[in-house]
C-alpha cells in the first residue's frame, strides 16, 4: 500500500511523484506505456513560458521555470533548457491592443516582459518580415527544454527519493467503497492508497469515469514537426497570433541542436484522438512561416507527429480535488500546455496533499477549481 497513486507518468504526473517524494511522501505511478513520458509528453515541442494572461497560469509557469532553469546546475542532468524567451510579434491594430491590455496583469505577478519595437524584435529573430510589423511583446525569460530529457531526469531524481513506478500497468478502475478512495485496480495487480491523482491527460475522462466521475476533458490533436539542424540564427519561441486558412495561430523555435520545432492550431479544432499526421498540416503551416521569415524558405522537415491536448471548455486545467470521491484529486485538462506546467503543477499537487498550501497556491486552485464556472478563454491560450 501506498500514501498516493498517482495515474499517469507523464509531464504532470512525473513531476507529482517528484514533489510527494522530496515531501516523504509514499508514492506509486502507474503508467499503461513502458517507460516515462510515452504519451503526450515526447509529442509536445518543448515551449516554456510564464507568459499567460490568467494569474494562475503564470504563477504555476513561473514556478516551473525555476525547476527548468536551474535543473542541470541543482542535478547534473542536461535537460536541453535554453533560455530563449518568447517573443509575440504584431502587424494588426487588434493584436497590438490585446497584447498591451495583458502587461499590466503579467507584470502584477511577476513577469518581465514588454511591448517592444520593431527593431527589437528583428534583433530577437533577425531577418523577419518588416514589413507593417507594428513591434510585439518580448518575455526574455521564458525558454525551452527536452521534453523527453526532462520528464526522465524528473523520473530519475523521484526514483532516487523512493518513488515506484510501475509500468506496462493500464488503469482498469479506480476503487471506490463507499464514496473513499481505496486505490486501483490494474492489469496486474490491486494497489491501495487513499488518494488517487488522475494525471492521465487526454485519457482522464475514460479513467474517471471508472469511479463514477465525470469530467469535462475532451482530446483533440495537433501537429507538429521538426527541421533539419543548421547553425543557430534565433532563440525565441517566435508565436504569430494572426488566424490564417482553415488554422489559428502558429509558432515556432530553433531548439539547442539547431532545429526548428514548429505546430500550428488547426480551425476548426480536431476533436478525438486520431494521431494520424496529415499532408495538410505543411501547407498549413510552412506557406505562413516563410511569410513570417523568408530564412526558413529552403530547410527540410525531418519527421512530422500529431499528439492529443487533454482540453476543458475554458483552456484552463482542472487541478483539485473530487467533491463526490473522497480522495480522488484531478491534476488534468492542461489543454497542450502541460509540459510547461506540469512542475508547478506538481508543487502545488504536494502541498495540497500534505495541507501546506501557499496563498499562491490558493490563487492557482481558485482558477483551476475543477468546479468553477467555465467562461471564456483567457487571451493567451
Amino acid at each position: 500500500s501506498y500514501d498516493v497513486i498517482v495515474i499517469g507518468a507523464g509531464s504532470v504526473g512525473v513531476p507529482v511523484a517528484l514533489s510527494l517524494a522530496e515531501m516523504g511522501v509514499k508514492t506509486l505511478v502507474v503508467d499503461k506505456n513502458p517507460s516515462p513520458g510515452q504519451g503526450e509528453n515526447k509529442k509536445a515541442i518543448g515551449g516554456i513560458r510564464a507568459t499567460h494572461s490568467d494569474p494562475g497560469k503564470i504563477l504555476t509557469c513561473l514556478m516551473s521555470l525555476e525547476v527548468f532553469s536551474t535543473w542541470e546546475k541543482k542535478h547534473g542532468d542536461s535537460i536541453e533548457w535554453l533560455k530563449g524567451g518568447y517573443v509575440f510579434p504584431v502587424y494588426r491594430e487588434s493584436e497590438e491592443k490585446a497584447l498591451k491590455s495583458i502587461l499590466p496583469i503579467q507584470r502584477k505577478y511577476g513577469l518581465h516582459i514588454d511591448f517592444v519595437s520593431p527593431e527589437k524584435i528583428q534583433e530577437v529573430v533577425p531577418g523577419i518580415n518588416m514589413g507593417g510589423l507594428r513591434g510585439g511583446t518580448f518575455s526574455p525569460d521564458d525558454g525551452s527544454a527536452s521534453p523527453l530529457r526532462a520528464v526522465n531526469a524528473f523520473y530519475r531524481k523521484a526514483g532516487s527519493l523512493g518513488a515506484v513506478f510501475r509500468f506496462k500497468e493500464e488503469v482498469e478502475q479506480i476503487v471506490v467503497r463507499e464514496g473513499k478512495v481505496h486505490g486501483v485496480k490494474a492489469r496486474n495487480g490491486t494497489y491501495s492508497a487513499p488518494v488517487v491523482v488522475d494525471a492521465a491527460g487526454p485519457f482522464s475522462k475514460t479513467v474517471c469515469e471508472t469511479a463514477g466521475v465525470h469530467i469535462p476533458v475532451t482530446p483533440d490533436s495537433h501537429e507538429a514537426a521538426i527541421t533539419e539542424p543548421v547553425k543557430t540564427f534565433f532563440t525565441a519561441m517566435v508565436v504569430d497570433l494572426r488566424p490564417g486558412p482553415d488554422s489559428k495561430n502558429y509558432y515556432f523555435y530553433q531548439n539547442s541542436l539547431g532545429q526548428i520545432v514548429f505546430c500550428i492550431t488547426p480551425e476548426p479544432l480536431i476533436v478525438g484522438s486520431d494521431r494520424r499526421e496529415t499532408s495538410l498540416f505543411l501547407t498549413q503551416v510552412g506557406a505562413r512561416m516563410v511569410r513570417l521569415l523568408p530564412r526558413l524558405k529552403n530547410l527540410r522537415v525531418r519527421r512530422m507527429w500529431r499528439g492529443l491536448y487533454p482540453m476543458t471548455p475554458d483552456g484552463s486545467p482542472l487541478v483539485g480535488w473530487n467533491t463526490q470521491v473522497q480522495g480522488l484529486l484531478h491534476a488534468t485538462g492542461m489543454c497542450g500546455q502541460g509540459f510547461m506546467l506540469g512542475p508547478g503543477v506538481g508543487q502545488v499537487v504536494a502541498r495540497l496533499i500534505t495541507g501546506k498550501t501557499t496563498e499562491h497556491d490558493r490563487i492557482i486552485l481558485q482558477g483551476f477549481d475543477p468546479y468553477r464556472k467555465f467562461g471564456g478563454q483567457e487571451t493567451l491560450k
